[in-house]
Order: C-alpha cells, then structure tokens, then sequence
C-alpha cells in the first residue's frame, strides 16, 4: 500500500504546483494580455487555443514513449517547459510573440499530461475511476488557485485604464516560480524506482511503440468515449477565452470577479469529481458522461442570457458539475478498453482528442463572436455537445462491465 500511496502523492504535489503555474499564465490573465496587445475575439481565440493545439501533435507520441523509456524521464521533460515558459513571456511586445510561445509552453501540458495519468491508471487496478478522479481533483486545485490569483495580480496593481505591461509580468513571474517548485520536487520524486517494464532493445522499444499507437487508436471505443470528453472540453476551452472577455466587458464586472467566476467552476469539479468517479467505479460510465454532457450544454448556453456576478457563478456552479460526471468516467472508461501495457498510448490518445477540442473551443469562439454574438456563438456551440450524445450512446456499446468493481 505504501508503494502505491508514496508515488501519487508526490505525484500530486508536482501536478499542483505545476497547474498553479499554468492556470497562473493562462486565465484570465493570457485574454486580457491578448486584449491589451490589441487582439480582436477571433486572435483572442487563437492565442487560447494555440497552446492547446500543440498537444494535439504531441500528447499521443508522449503517452506512446513513456510505455518505452519510462513515466518519470518523460515527465521531467514536460516539468521543463512548466519551469521556463512562464519567465519567456517578460520579453513579448507584441500579439505574434505572444501565440510562438503559447505554442512551445503547450509542450508542457502536452508531454506531462498523458504520462502522469498513465502512471496512476499503472497502479489503480479496478479503481480507475476513483483514483483517476481524485488525482484530477488534487492536481487541479492550482487551477482553482491560478485564475483568481492572477486576476487579484491584474486587478490589485492596475490603474484606472486597467492593467498595464508591468502588470501582466508580474503575473507571469509568479507563474515561473511555481513552475520551477514542480521542477524541483519533480527531481526529487525521480530518485525512486521506475514501475513499469521497459523495453530490451531499440528495435523492441520501437516496435512496443507503433503497436502500441495502432492497438489504441483502431478501438472505437477509444476514439468515440474520447471525442465526448473533446466536445465538452471544447466549451471549457471557449469559457477559459471569453468568460473574462464578457465578465468585464460585457457584464460590467472587474477582473477578479473574472477569475473567481472561472474558480469557483474549478472548485465545483475539483470536490464532486472523486465522488462521481467512485460512483462511475460501483454503478458504470456511460450513464454519468450522458447526463455530465447534457448538463454543460444548457449551463454553457445560459451564461451569455446573465449580467448579474451571482447569477454568472451559479451558471458556473452548474457547468462544473457537469464537467465532474464527464471527466471522471470518461478517462476511466477509456483506461477499461485497454491493456496495461498500453496505458500511456491510450492517455496519449485520450490527450490528443481532449487537446483537439480544448483547442477548437476558444477558436471557434472567437470566429462566432465576431460574426454573431455571445448569444448565439454558445447555443451553436451547446448544440454541439447535445448533438454528441446519441452518437455515444449508439457507438459506445458496453456488454461486460468495465471497471464496475
């Protein structure tokens, strides 16, 4: 037992620091920075999403190497760009720097990401779901953290014209530093024993690596299951863009109100998802990923209908419930489909979906914005999530129970 413990808890103190770090650079400081370097909605978007696209190239290679060269070497090379992103950001003047280097700080989410899951589904058994869930939850309170802290940075410092460049680095500094905290605790941890079975040869490694990638990728389930967390990660990427936008712009609110806006929908998933992912364990996935789906989709298409910040929070409240049922089946279920030895390539895989609509969410925003409304841009996108859950329910066909105890 204490081989299990000691491993995901070091696991979830580097995974705090470093989402502290990453929210701290992302909302709602990143849209504001966007703003104040003149970006309209369709390049506030792209600066979003830009980061997010990066791990639609590099999550399923990353997933895929750690089955090869081990978990704890490819997280330290994801903890890297968590500890030297953030201070890059002091050197950019203008919006065309600041999307190059949201591209490479994607690398950090999209390398650390799949091989820390991989890692807990190594030694959760027929716990995915709990476990899976409670490491989310412990690793993304530095999310919860992140948006109101550096929406207090922007705020508590800025004149009456709102915040200004100065403003913006400190944010980012207090970034970089915990970034480097992932770093150095994340050295520590590398001093203990690997916990999976690494390959003999070159040849070998290379071959466990591409049957690995098509073992994954050619089961349905995998993809399908994947495009549902993708989609409802697609409003969560949108809320990340625009909340703050229409919080302050729109709804009269100021920039800390903005970021506990997007702290309290973190707060909500953080303390439901262990409970729904215990639950996804007992009584099965499918039912909660319908029900965490249809809940996003009318939370999500409520906000732009309020002005008012309690009515904005309670919006909130209910998107991240919705989110908890969603993420802490949908991981677990995909985990379920797969061999052991194949854990990483199926996070990998998972990643690369859940990048591809975390990407497309503040992109296609930003394009709907401008060319509608705030209105409209989330019903569109609302529907989207609707549309997606018969397609699931006639897809994901589950006869055996997977991972139901």
């Amino acid at each position: 037992m204490t081989k299990i413990l000691s491993p995901f808890a070091a696991l979830c103190t580097v995974g705090f620091f470093a989402r502290l770090s990453y929210a701290l650079a992302r909302s709602p400081v990143l849209p504001l920075f966007a703003l104040y370097l003149g970006a309209g909605p369709e390049a506030i978007g792209f600066a979003v999403g830009i980061s997010t696209v990066t791990g639609i190239f590099f999550k399923l290679p990353a997933g895929a190497l750690s089955d090869v060269i081990g978990r704890k070497r490819t997280m330290l090379i994801g903890l890297l760009f968590f500890a030297v992103m953030p201070f890059t950001y002091l050197f950019i003047h203008d919006y065309n720097l600041l999307v190059l280097i949201r591209f490479v700080h994607g690398l950090a989410t999209a390398i650390y990401g799949p091989v820390s899951m991989a890692v807990v589904a190594d030694v959760a058994g027929a716990k995915k779901g709990e476990m899976l869930s409670w490491f989310s939850s412990v690793t993304i309170i530095g999310n919860l953290l992140g948006a109101p802290i550096g929406g207090f940075i922007l705020h508590s410092a800025s004149g009456a014209s709102g915040p200004s460049i100065a403003d913006f680095h400190r944010a980012y500094l207090v970034s970089g530093f915990a970034g480097m905290m992932a770093l150095i605790l994340a050295l520590r941890l590398l001093k203990g024993k690997e916990t999976f079975e690494k390959g003999r040869g070159l040849k070998e490694s290379f071959k466990r690596f591409t049957s690995g990638i098509k073992e994954v990728i050619s089961d349905k389930r995998v993809v399908i299951t994947s495009n549902m967390e993708g989609l409802q990660n697609m409003t969560v990427g949108a809320l990340e863009a625009f909340l703050p936008i229409y919080a302050v712009t729109v709804a009269g609110l100021n920039e800390f109100q903005a970021g506990l806006l997007w702290g309290i929908q973190v707060l909500v998933t953080i303390l439901s998802k262990p409970i729904m992912g215990k639950t996804s364990d007992k009584y099965g996935r499918k039912s909660l990923i319908v029900a965490g789906m249809i809940l996003c989709a009318v939370s999500f298409g409520v906000i732009p209908l309020l002005e008012n910040f309690y009515l904005l929070m309670v919006a909130a409240i209910f998107f991240g419930f919705g989110e908890a049922f969603v993420t802490s089946s949908s991981a677990a279920l995909v985990a379920d489909f797969c061999k052991e030895k194949h854990f990483g390539t199926a996070m990998g895989t998972f990643g690369t979906i859940f990048d591809i609509g975390h990407a497309a969410g503040p992109i296609l925003a930003g394009l709907l914005i401008a060319r509608f409304d705030y209105l409209y841009s989330f019903w569109i996108m609302s529907l989207l999530l609707l549309i997606s859950v018969p397609v699931f329910i006639a897809g994901v066909n589950i006869k055996q129970k997977t991972g139901d105890g």
